[in-house]
């Protein structure tokens, strides 16, 4: 991701009390639908922060917690997070285009509805991930952890997993079109195994996801002397 040479650094008008480790963040706030282009945002804590329908171009996020902070509708476009941390961030709705994110650390982030086009997650870690109804367009999944994540009725087109572990992820109604999960380091689905139709998988795959896919066509698997 090529950002501008020059970013101007954000100040942020500062929030008393800072979250996380005690002096390794500054308390910083973000204004709703506010409009932030070719900025740094470097060790800021955005912890409740409220940037409802804010639009962030050409920006870059580094080690900024994002604890419960609101974005719904916020738009990303040609940016970065790097080592960003969040819990609880509410992404319902945003648009993240042309958007790099490297060895970010999320829990619970919610983004039902949202649009990801051009996106790569690179390394970190994302626990119970809601994409429930979003639309992913050209994403790639490189050397992460999705642990428990919701692609619950969401479109995935030419999304790709290079190295990745897909844990217990809920496809139920998901659409998938030229989906690559050949090179998960780890697969394993917790629901909608009817729904990898429009993906690809690797012959070892296939055979660790026998038993969900005999279950799901009523197909009961015995040994011959097993009598139950």
């Amino acid at each position: 991701m090529r950002l501008p040479e020059a970013l101007g650094e954000y100040g942020g008008g500062g929030r008393g009390g800072a979250g996380g480790d005690a002096g390794a963040y500054r308390a910083a706030d973000l204004e709703p639908d506010g409009d932030y282009d070719a900025l740094e945002f470097t060790g800021l804590d955005l912890t409740g922060a409220d940037g409802a329908g804010a639009r962030f171009l050409d920006c870059a996020l580094r080690r900024c917690v994002l604890d419960a902070a609101r974005l719904p509708n916020a738009r990303l476009i040609d940016s970065v997070l790097a080592e960003v941390r969040g819990a609880g961030t509410d992404l319902a709705g945003a648009t993240l285009r042309d958007v790099e994110l490297t060895d970010t650390r999320l829990g619970g982030v919610q983004l039902p509805g949202a649009t990801l086009e051009r996106v790569v997650v690179r390394g970190g870690k994302a626990d119970f991930l809601n994409l429930r109804g979003a639309r992913l367009t050209d994403v790639v999944f490189e050397d992460c952890v999705l642990a428990e994540p919701d692609f619950g009725n969401a479109r995935l087109e030419r999304v790709a997993f290079e190295g990745c572990a897909v844990q217990r992820a809920d496809l139920s109604g998901a659409r998938l079109t030229d989906v690559d999960l050949r090179r998960a380091a780890e697969l394993t689905l917790d629901r909608g195994v009817d729904r990898l139709a429009g993906a690809v998988i690797s012959p070892d795959q296939l055979l660790a996801l026998a038993p969900a896919f005999a279950a799901q066509v009523g197909v009961a698997v015995r040994a011959v002397d097993d009598r139950d």
